[in-house]
């Protein structure tokens, strides 16, 4: 039965991420129709993303609202393009068996999260544009808006990487069951050729070889036998007393299994690092914090003339300091 929601398309993948992130995890770690999902949250992400970015331009001309309604998913999707080398070719080097298409599939919901939830937010955001406007406090506001749903969803992406890691783990398990299975029957193969089946014809047990025994001067009595032999001598024809002396067999070889040594996960076959993501998803906020202070402005300043893009000074950090002050000052 296929999962919850799997034939959705549009903006609905949202209810299914959110519903049946199971599913979502499931179908990333089994790589089923990830390039029609990922086409999906693009479509989703897209259009929430520029209805969001006209709210923000809003505040400024319809001009701004139109342009910022295109510069927002630009935003998201061009430090996509700059960060997801980074993730794919790390966890490669470090031996995981994340694909590309799957890095791609999990920041694609962690996006879809953040724009959809982002697009929730704007009925607030107009409400404060239309009864308390103030530049500051607009900018401040939606910066705490798109702060909050990124946290959001990033925790979509750290779940999901714990989830594809549990997947690994049991394609992993699976393949060793397997592969020491084979061995199994190997080694029972090998150890049926080297016993003799009971059905073969078996060779006669050596035969008794009489070994002459020297009678001692000046006595009649024969030389006691060894132990285990039989309680009667032989008489020999001229005379001489002998005993029968059975040769033992040879002892069937022993085989001697190699002790299996510790078992290493192969590469490919490791889980991605949680550490290495964790570091990846500051250098994504970084990135996209600094990409986002290129863009600007997407909230645009009534007092200041129509610009498509400003000239690029001080740093996005120092800016949202700047405005907190003013704020309260």
């Amino acid at each position: 039965m296929a999962a919850y929601g799997e034939s959705g398309s549009g903006l609905l993948i949202i209810e299914r991420i959110l519903r049946d992130r199971d599913g979502i995890w499931r179908q990333i770690g089994e790589e089923r129709d990830l390039g029609k999902l990922t086409k999906q949250m693009l479509y989703s992400s897209v259009v929430a993303l520029a209805c969001y970015g006209a709210v923000l331009g809003a505040s400024s001309s319809v001009l701004q609202a139109v342009l910022s309604a295109a510069k927002l998913p630009l935003l998201f999707l061009m430090t996509l393009a700059i960060c997801l080398p980074t993730l794919y070719l790390f966890n490669l080097v470090f031996g995981a068996r994340l694909q590309v298409k799957q890095a791609l599939a999990l920041v694609m919901v962690t996006i879809t999260v953040t724009s959809v939830l982002s697009l929730a937010f704007a009925p607030i955001s107009l409400f404060f544009l239309i009864t308390a406007f103030s530049y500051e406090f607009y900018k401040i506001l939606n910066v705490a808006i798109l702060t909050l749903t990124a946290f959001v969803g990033l925790r979509f992406l750290t779940s999901g990487m714990r989830a594809l890691n549990e997947h690994t783990a049991r394609l992993t398990a699976a393949r060793r069951a397997e592969k020491e299975r084979l061995e199994r029957e190997e080694a029972a193969a090998l150890e049926a050729l080297a016993t003799p089946d009971d059905a073969a014809p078996v060779s006669p047990a050596p035969a008794l070889v009489p070994v002459p025994v020297a009678p001692v001067a000046g006595t009649s009595a024969a030389v006691a036998p060894a132990s285990g032999g039989p309680e009667q001598p032989l008489v020999m024809p001229d005379g001489r007393t002998v005993y029968p002396v059975a040769f033992p067999q040879p002892l069937a070889p022993v085989l001697h299994q190699p002790q299996p040594l510790p078992q290493q996960l192969a590469p490919g076959e490791r889980p991605a690092s949680m550490t290495l993501l964790n570091v990846w998803i500051l250098l994504f906020g970084f990135v996209g914090t600094q990409l986002a202070w290129t863009l600007r402005p997407f909230v645009g300043s009534p007092g200041e003339p129509f610009e498509i893009f400003r000239t690029i000074e001080g740093n996005f950090y120092v800016d949202i300091v700047r405005a907190i002050g003013e704020l309260f000052s």
